[in-house]
This record gives structure tokens, C-alpha cells and sequence, in this order.
């Protein structure tokens, strides 16, 4: 079958977060998601994997732990969620996506199962979006050999279909309000879902945080008998890491300078994270991975539209980053005011989905703005034009919507001249979208 047969079958399936009308949402079991991988062969149990949970940062911190391992020479699988522009970007071998033959292939084979399953009376209905294309990626790490997986969990984890692994190494990245329908109303109770990516004895790694999250941490991690290790060793003192150049720190003993491609201080708390996970391989899962290769990973990490910055001829710059829920918000307001040392003209393109806490959002970021540019983001849970409208009045921006991100990009374009900047930010649909757009025009 076709690539394009697949997408459209996968595109056809149903998603976790969004319930046409009168359709009831759909629920969250793991025994669901064993049931399938156990008809494919069960391919969770056949490579050693670290999972990666939190809300802001675990992309980050599982692109840069992958690229880390992939340095010192293991073949490394990534599964990581939402794509960008392709949804083969999800699954990635040694920092290759999946090939367009490989993915068809690997999609009709757990969609053949599942109708199967669902036909037998084993499944109840057909496995979601996110559980198929786990399944998917699981199948392709197997198929490809790899040496370990990093596994960046969907939403929670507790019941993320990823959690179905039994880890080397479980990661909890910053912990904030989001999905605050699914996961419960306080940072305590998201952060116990979040932490139940956990197993009995295991290792955690992990960085102070919000009191309410580090206090539930600590308790499942008691409860379970987890072995903390602190990051914070590799978070860089204020004064020593400097806009545009590097930093140093002391790993496995010695001293490397650490140069991400991903910009912003709160990207250094997520490169920590990762130096972390990377030792603990080393020292209790005997990953032979030396601190160069530590050094020459962070370096080589590609994690696109994170304080990103694209450049287009006779235009501004436009600067992606995926600000989804307030503590983005609040990363990305603290990397613009570090980004100029002269003022610009500064212009946001901004769309969300509707169950992001739009006003919190417009608060923190759009009084940093000469102009913003509204526009629905191609998604059934997309915010509506006259709720973006309504949270931008009161920051008192000077407002413009557009139909779709094209026009969006260029009317910010118009209103912003060619020494200013333009900042798209909100949903992940909608930087993709204009990324998508400024790479295929460059080309």
C-alpha cells in the first residue's frame, strides 16, 4: 500500500483530545495498547528504552539525550510527538526519519492487527492515532536494530501509551498547568500522573521544580523506592552562561564545553537533563558513552522551532518557538528580552487550540509586541478567531487576523520592517505550518 494510503488512514483514525460532537471522548487504557503490541510480537520488550515526561522541555531534552547517544555510537531510536510539518518526524533513527516505504509498510501493518483484533472481539474499537503510530515506531525499532530508544511520553504518563516499556531511565522534565481536563486541576495531581512513567527501584532524573511538584515526586518516588539523581550539577550559574556562546561544565570528570543549537536559558535546565540520563546509562546500564561524545551530542542536537530563527531576502527574520501553555509563555518572554540589546519593531503571529488557557497566555507574552497577527490553526480543537480577539484586547496590542499562516506571515511582513522581527509562537500546528513555508521557499 501507498504512503499516501497511509496518512490517510492514520490522518482517519481517532484522536485522543478532541470528540466530534455527540461523540463521547475517548478513554485511556494501557491493557488496550498490550493487547496490540502483544499481536505484533510485542516489540516494547525487544529494545532498552529511557521515557521522557513533563510539560515543557521533554521534546528538547529527548532530541539532545538521543543525539548524545547516537555520538557515542549506538543506534538510537526517537519517538517524539507532535511533528512539525511530517509525521514520519516522529520516528527517528540516529536523527534519520522514518523512510516514506518504511512508515506505509509499518502503518498497514498495525492497522491490518488492529482490525483484526477489533474484528475478533480482542479490542473494543480500533487503537487511537497516538497508539497506532506507537506501535508504528516500537515496530520500526526492532526492524532497525536499535541499541536503545528514547521515548518522549504524548500527554501525562501514566496511561501514554509509550508507558508500556519498562525503562532504564525515567526522566521528568518542568512540570506546569496543561491539560488540566485530562490530567486534573493542581500541579500535584498532574505531576502524579506525569510520574507514573516510575517503576519500583528505578531511576529518576529529574531538576528542582515548582514546590507542589517536586513535593508529589518525592512521594511516589518514596513509595516506589526510586533512586533520584539531580540534574542541577549541569544547570550553568547565571553569570557564566552568556548569550551566544557556551558554557562549561564538569561531566564523568572531566571539563566540556557545552554548545546547543537550542537557544534560550531554559534550554539549559533540558541539556542537564539529558547530561544526566546520559551518566546514568554510563555508570549503571554500562553505555560506554565518554563526555566528549557528550559535548560533540548536545552540539549536534536538531530540534527545530525552538528559538528558532529563519531569515527571508528583503524581509524581517521570523523566529519560531512552540510557546503552547503559560510557562512557554513565560520562556519565550525571557529569551526575547535577552535577544537584542537595541529595540526593534517586533511583530507576533499567534494561533492555539482551545483548550490552552488563551488569556494567561496573551498576558505574559503579546504586551512585548508592536502588532499581532491572529490566525486558526488547522486543527478541530483550534481556538476561534473571536476568543484570540477577546484575550489580545486588553493587552492593548494593536491587532490583525488573517485566514490561514500564509497570510498571517505576510501581513506581518507588512507591518514590520526589514530590522524587526517576527515571533510565531502558540500552537505547535501553526509553526509548523510557517516553517513549512519558509524552508520550502528558501529552497
Amino acid at each position: 500500500m501507498s504512503y499516501s494510503a497511509a496518512i490517510d488512514g492514520l490522518f482517519s483514525l481517532a484522536a485522543e483530545l478532541h470528540a466530534a460532537p455527540g461523540q463521547p471522548r475517548r478513554k485511556f487504557d494501557l491493557n488496550e495498547m498490550r493487547v496490540l503490541t502483544a499481536a505484533l510480537g510485542s516489540p516494547e520488550q525487544k529494545f532498552p528504552s529511557v521515557l521522557v515526561a513533563g510539560t515543557n522541555g521533554k521534546g528538547s531534552t529527548s532530541a539532545t539525550l538521543a543525539s548524545i547517544l547516537t555520538s557515542a555510537g549506538y543506534r538510537t531510536g526517537l519517538y517524539t510527538s507532535p511533528h512539525l510539518s511530517r509525521v514520519n518526524e516522529r520516528v527517528r533513527i540516529d536523527r534519520e526519519e522514518i523512510s516514506n516505504d518504511d512508515f506505509a509498510r509499518l502503518y498497514f501493518q498495525v492497522d491490518n492487527c488492529a482490525q483484526r483484533l477489533v474484528a475478533e472481539g480482542a479490542l473494543r474499537t480500533h487503537p487511537s492515532f497516538f497508539e497506532t503510530m506507537t506501535a508504528l515506531a516500537f515496530l520500526a525499532f526492532v526492524e532497525k536494530k536499535v541499541d536503545i530508544a528514547v521515548l518522549e511520553v504524548g500527554m501525562g504518563g501514566r496511561l501514554d501509551a509509550t508507558n508500556i516499556v519498562e525503562p532504564l531511565v525515567s526522566v521528568l522534565t518542568d512540570i506546569s498547568l496543561d491539560h488540566t481536563e485530562w490530567l486534573g486541576p493542581t500541579i500535584s495531581t498532574i505531576t502524579r500522573e506525569k510520574a507514573g512513567i516510575l517503576r519500583r527501584n528505578g531511576i529518576l532524573v529529574t531538576l528542582p521544580q515548582h514546590p507542589e511538584a517536586n513535593q508529589t515526586i518525592g512521594e511516589v518516588a518514596t513509595e516506589l523506592n526510586v533512586r533520584g539523581v539531580n540534574a542541577a550539577a549541569w544547570v550553568p550559574d547565571r553569570n557564566e552562561a552568556q548569550k551566544g556562546s557556551g558554557y562549561h561544565v564538569t561531566v564523568l570528570g572531566e571539563n566540556i564545553e557545552v554548545r546547543s543549537p537550542l537557544a534560550g536559558a531554559h534550554q539549559q535546565r533540558n541539556t542537564a537533563l539529558a547530561i544526566a540520563a546520559a551518566t546514568e546509562l554510563r555508570n549503571n546500564h554500562s553505555y560506554n558513552i565518554t563526555a566528549a561524545q557528550i559535548a560533540a551530542g548536545i552540539a549536534l542536537t536538531q530540534w527545530p522551532a525552538r528559538m528558532e530563527r529563519l531569515s527571508a531576502p528583503g524581509r524581517a527574520d521570523v523566529l519560531l518557538d512552540v510557546a503552547h501553555n503559560p510557562a512557554g509563555a513565560w520562556a519565550l518572554r525571557a529569551a526575547l528580552s535577552h535577544l537584542d540589546p537595541e529595540p526593534h519593531p517586533i511583530t507576533a503571529v499567534f494561533g492555539c487550540l482551545a483548550d490552552k488557557p488563551i488569556m494567561d497566555i496573551a498576558r505574559i507574552l503579546f504586551p512585548l509586541f508592536d502588532s499581532v497577527v491572529l490566525t486558526e490553526v488547522n486543527s478541530p480543537r483550534r481556538a476561534p478567531l473571536p476568543a484570540m480577539i477577546a484575550a489580545a484586547k486588553p493587552t492593548g496590542v494593536r491587532i490583525y487576523t488573517a485566514d490561514d499562516p500564509r497570510a498571517a506571515l505576510d501581513q506581518a511582513w507588512a507591518v514590520t520592517p526589514i530590522d524587526g522581527l517576527v515571533v510565531v509562537t502558540g500552537s505547535v500546528y501553526l509553526v509548523g505550518a510557517v516553517r513549512s513555508l519558509l524552508t520550502e521557499t528558501a529552497q
